[in-house]
């Protein structure tokens, strides 16, 4: 099973919607709010990037809600 983080912020449509679509998968990840949680913020900042949702699969970086990528991924 792969290891998913998905940052995401409390206003981001497309956060709820990456979400939604891994719960409807049955898919485990780890939410990580960079909103609320200021070493989540570091973590992104880190990695480069400043927008949300940042979806990380197994230590793949999807920015932003790509479906398709994340059908490869799974």
């Amino acid at each position: 099973m792969a290891k998913i983080t998905v940052y995401t912020s409390s206003t981001c449509p497309h956060c709820v919607s990456a979400k939604n679509y891994l719960n409807e998968k049955g898919v485990d990840f780890e939410e990580k709010n960079v909103q609320t949680d200021s070493n989540a913020r570091k973590e992104l900042m880190q990695m480069g990037h400043m927008g949300v949702p940042v979806i990380v699969v197994d230590g793949e970086e999807i920015v932003g809600f790509n479906k398709a990528r994340l059908e490869e991924l799974l």
